[in-house]
């Protein structure tokens, strides 16, 4: 019995690469998809930067409380070689510092000065290394060290090229 036409019989045995090649090639599954580009590494350092000096115009263009100690002096407080000035946002801040002191029975005088003159009249007038502590002991205070760019350069401290 011939099934090829031209008397060649038909092979008994079917190749495996024959059962291969006849086989239903399955469909491939999707390429996985690639992701998304990322966006470029966001610049902590810079972004920090930023807000601090949106922070630092705030406080230059705003008038704080500057509390005085009882020769009339602005209350100051010394801390690792730096006289810092205490100034206060407002009254509830000032009374705060006053409970954490311990000192709420003295009557506490103040005087309200705009932050820029602060940072560039009376720190300078300290002659020693001087900055600003606002809301000083508060979870929302905030240091403005006697450093180049906060300060007039003539009462900036030289903190060795560090940036």
């Amino acid at each position: 019995m011939t099934d090829n036409g031209d008397d060649i019989p038909k092979p008994l045995r079917v190749s495996r690469l024959v059962e291969l090649a006849e086989a239903s090639v399955p469909e491939r599954p999707p390429a996985p998809r690639k992701a998304p580009p990322t966006a470029a590494p966001i610049d902590e350092l810079g972004l920090a930067r930023k807000r601090f000096g949106q922070l630092l115009d705030e406080f230059r263009s705003t008038a704080v409380l500057v509390p005085l100690d009882a020769h009339g002096s602005l209350w100051t407080a010394d801390q690792n070689g730096v006289r810092w000035i205490c100034v206060f946002s407002d009254e509830h801040s000032l009374s705060r510092f006053a409970q954490a002191q311990g000192d709420v029975e003295r009557e506490w005088t103040y005087r309200t000065i705009l932050g820029a003159r602060l940072l560039d009249v009376m720190v300078p007038m300290l002659r020693v290394p001087a900055g600003v502590a606002l809301d000083a002991g508060s979870e929302d205070g905030m240091l403005f060290p006697p450093v180049e760019g906060i300060v007039p350069r003539a009462a900036a401290v030289d903190i060795g090229g560090a940036q």
